[in-house]
C-alpha cells in the first residue's frame, strides 16, 4: 500500500495536475464555468414549469420558452467563449473578440445542414442547446487554432502611420476569412456534414455512460481524482456535454442516470463521495482536531460543499480515501438498482443544477416530489455513514495518539 500511495502521490498526481493545467483543458473548463448562470437559470425555469404540469393549470405560463432562451442556447455560448478564452490565455487579447465571433460563424455553418434536414431552422433545435455542445467545443478548438496561427500576423509594419484600430480591421480579415472559407469548403463544397460526424463520434460515450458500469467507472474516476486533491473539472469537457445531453433526453421522455440531477438526488450527499456522514462522525469525535474540523465543515457540508473535509482529512489519507471510493460504488449501485432496475424511486426528468440544495430537499425537488426517492436517499445516507464509521474510528484513534504525545 505504501508503494502504491507513493507512486500515486509522486508520479500519478503530478501528471494529472499537469493535464488539468493544460491550456486546452483550462480553456474549455472556464468556458463551461462561464455558462453556469445560463444552466442555473434553466434549472429555475424548469422548476417553474412543475406547478402547471403537476396540477394541470391551464393558465400557468409556459416557462419552457424561457428555458429555451437560457439552457437552450448554451452551445452557442460555448462556441463563442472557447475561442475568446483561448486567445485571452494565449496573450493575444487583441484578437479575442473577432475569434469569438468567428467561433459563432463556424458553429452556425456546421449545424446548418442539420437544421435544414430537420426543417427546424430557428432557435428551437437541440443543436443550439446541450445537443450541440460537442460540436460547439470542436468548432471552438478549430477556430482557436486558426486564430493563434495568425495571432501575430500583420499586413503592416510597426511604424505604419495608420491608426491601430484601422490596422486591426485589415489584419483580422485574413484569419476570419480563413475560418469562413474553411467552413464553406468543408460543408458546402465537399458536402461533409461535420455536425453529424461529431454526433456519431461521441454517441458511443452516451451509450456507455448510460450503462451501470459506464456510470460507475466515470464517477469512480472523479472521486479517486478528488480524493487526491485533483479537481474533477479535468473531466468537464467530456462529462458536462454528456450529462446535459442526458437530462435533455430525460425531459423528452428517456431515463438516463448519468446526469448531474441523478447525482444531486442520490449520490453526492454532502458533496462528492457522500461525505456528510463522515462530517457528523467528526462532530462526535474524541479527537480535538477532528471535532474542530467537523465544526468547521458541517455548514458547508449541509450545502454539499465538502472541500473543508476533503482537504482537511481525506486527501492523500488512505484510511479515509478507501471508504470514499467504496461509498461512491455503494451509492451508485443502490440508486441504480432501485431506480433503473427496480422502479422504487424516480429518475430525475427536469433540469435541476442547484447542487447546493440540502438533502433530502434536493432529492424531493429533483424527482418532482417523489417520497419514495426521499426514502431511498435516506437509506443511502445511513449506509454510507455506516461504511465511514470503522475507517473513521481507526483514523480517530491515530489522531488521539498524536495529540497525547
Amino acid at each position: 500500500m505504501n508503494k502504491f500511495m507513493n507512486y500515486m502521490e509522486k508520479s500519478f498526481a503530478p501528471k494529472m495536475n499537469k493535464i488539468s493545467n493544460n491550456i486546452w483543458v483550462v480553456t474549455i473548463k472556464d468556458s463551461i464555468n462561464q455558462t453556469m448562470p445560463l444552466i442555473f437559470l434553466g434549472s429555475i425555469f424548469s422548476l417553474l414549469t412543475l406547478p402547471g404540469s403537476i396540477f394541470s393549470i391551464e393558465w400557468w405560463p409556459d416557462f419552457w420558452v424561457l428555458f429555451g432562451w437560457s439552457m437552450g442556447i448554451i452551445s452557442i455560448m460555448i462556441a463563442f467563449l472557447i475561442p475568446f478564452n483561448f486567445m485571452e490565455k494565449s496573450r493575444l487579447r487583441h484578437s479575442r473578440i473577432i475569434a469569438a465571433i468567428s467561433g459563432l460563424i463556424l458553429f452556425f455553418m456546421i449545424i446548418t445542414p442539420q437544421l435544414v434536414k430537420d426543417e427546424a431552422v430557428g432557435f428551437t433545435h437541440t443543436a443550439f442547446g446541450s445537443g450541440g455542445m460537442f460540436a460547439a467545443i470542436t468548432t471552438g478548438v478549430i477556430v482557436s487554432i486558426i486564430m493563434k496561427l495568425f495571432g501575430k500576423f500583420s499586413f503592416f509594419n510597426e511604424d505604419s502611420a495608420l491608426p491601430d484600430f484601422v490596422r486591426a480591421w485589415f489584419d483580422q480579415i485574413l484569419p476570419i476569412g480563413t475560418v469562413i472559407v474553411f467552413g464553406w469548403l468543408l460543408i458546402y463544397v465537399i458536402g461533409f456534414d461535420l455536425f453529424a460526424a461529431i454526433q456519431t463520434l461521441f454517441s458511443p460515450l452516451q451509450y456507455i455512460t448510460g450503462t451501470y458500469f459506464g456510470f460507475l467507472i466515470i464517477y469512480l474516476i472523479i472521486n479517486i481524482l478528488y480524493s487526491m486533491g485533483i479537481s474533477s473539472w479535468i473531466l468537464t469537457p467530456i462529462t458536462m456535454p454528456l450529462m446535459l445531453g442526458a437530462i435533455t433526453a430525460n425531459i423528452a421522455g428517456s431515463s438516463y442516470v448519468f446526469t448531474q440531477e441523478f447525482a444531486i438526488a442520490y449520490i453526492s450527499i454532502g458533496g462528492t463521495g457522500a461525505t456528510l456522514g463522515l462530517v457528523f462522525l467528526l462532530l462526535s469525535s474524541k479527537s480535538k482536531r477532528l471535532k474542530a474540523l467537523g465544526k468547521a465543515s458541517i455548514v458547508p457540508s449541509i450545502f454539499n460543499i465538502n472541500e473543508p473535509v476533503v482537504f482537511g482529512a481525506i486527501a492523500w489519507n488512505p484510511i479515509l480515501m478507501v471508504p470514499m471510493w467504496i461509498n461512491t460504488f455503494v451509492a451508485i449501485t443502490i440508486s441504480y438498482l432501485f431506480t433503473k432496475i427496480i422502479h422504487f424511486a424516480e429518475i430525475p426528468k427536469i433540469l435541476y443544477q442547484l447542487w447546493y440544495t440540502p438533502y433530502p430537499l434536493s432529492t424531493w425537488i429533483a424527482t418532482e416530489g417523489s417520497l419514495t426517492s426521499v426514502i431511498l436517499v435516506i437509506i443511502i445516507f445511513a449506509i454510507t455513514t455506516l461504511i465511514w464509521y470503522p475507517f473513521f474510528k481507526v483514523y480517530e484513534k491515530q489522531c488521539i495518539k498524536e495529540e497525547i504525545k
